[in-house]
């Protein structure tokens, strides 16, 4: 068993540590917030992220943005500040690739390991432990992190060096936000051309359109149900890297371009804090038509479950 801290205990970062909790790993801890159970009992809560640092052999990011990282590692009371030589340290977040890069020579560079681990599977995924997990960093680190990414994890790939797994969970992002822009358009449709969006989302899912989005996704916005396992405000800033990323590489992303200014749309909206399957209310208010209204709820448990 190893000591571990554990940085950011949000709608991901929780049930993650939980899981190492829960395998018998000792977990050092901080948050911004009151630290919730079993962490405030079983866990110890640390003060700022040095003390973390200083307690743990591994210490994991689990955080929003690319400048929460960076402050989280470098600012005052940082990470770095208490590394000492032969630490790991691992950054689940979802953030810039390139700044990724930096980091990663910044930490190296104190003799310590880093590895790129962003996460994709929402809320479910983490609290079920199956979360693809897309890696960058030497071969050597990963194999340091790895039976840690076991525990929360089931589709673990090492795809490069540090920042590959940011390129990799960007390209994920992307294929997600054109899905769900898909099923949001195709379900509109349907219900305006006077079809039942339930059956057709039932015949679908039987040909070549069935897809997890459909299912998972298309269930919510049948049964409108947006409590946020993945929040609008955070897959559009994960589609802001994607075009920054892009326009840097003089590459076109129209598809992903158009998906953003879907985001943007629903953010404007008031939905930023919903679950990103809410991007169909954007399509709604083009079409001024709802796939269903918001006062139908849904008809199983199984269907209650999805929220």
């Amino acid at each position: 068993m190893a000591n571990i801290g554990f940085i950011g205990l949000g709608i991901m970062g929780a049930p993650m540590a939980g899981h190492l909790l829960a395998a018998g790993h000792t977990l050092f801890v901080h948050t911004r917030r009151a630290a919730p159970e079993p962490f405030a009992s079983r866990a110890t809560v640390c003060a700022c992220a040095t003390a973390v640092a200083q307690k743990s052999d591994v210490i994991i990011l689990m955080l929003p943005d690319t400048p929460d990282v960076e402050g989280v590692l470098f600012g005052e009371s940082g990470v770095a500040a208490g590394l000492a030589r032969g630490k790991l340290v691992v950054d689940c977040s979802s953030i810039d690739p390139i700044q990724t890069q930096a980091f990663a020579k910044r930490i190296e560079a104190l003799g310590c390991d880093y590895v790129d681990a962003p996460v994709s599977g929402g809320e479910v995924g983490a609290k079920a432990a199956n979360l693809t997990i897309m890696c960058g960093g030497s071969e050597a680190a990963f194999a340091r992190a790895l039976p840690l990414f076991e525990k929360m994890g089931k589709n673990i790939t090492r795809v490069g060096a540090a920042g590959a797994g940011q390129i990799t969970k960007v390209a994920n992002q992307i294929i997600v936000a054109l899905n769900i822009a898909a099923v949001s358009e195709a379900l509109v449709f349907a219900s305006k051309a006077g079809a039942d969006p339930a059956k057709v989302r039932q015949a679908l899912m039987g040909g070549f359109a069935s897809s997890r989005i459909l299912e998972v996704h298309g269930e919510r916005m049948i049964h409108r149900t947006f409590a946020p396992g993945f929040r609008i405000a955070l897959h559009q800033k994960d589609l802001n890297l994607a075009l920054q990323s892009a326009r840097s590489l003089g590459v076109a992303l129209p598809q992903t371009a158009g998906a953003a200014q879907l985001m943007n749309a629903c953010a404007a909206l008031g939905h930023a804090q919903a679950d990103h399957s809410a991007l169909v209310k954007a399509v709604e208010a083009l079409a001024q038509h709802p796939v269903r209204p918001d006062s139908v709820l849904p008809t199983t448990e199984a269907d209650a479950a999805l929220g």
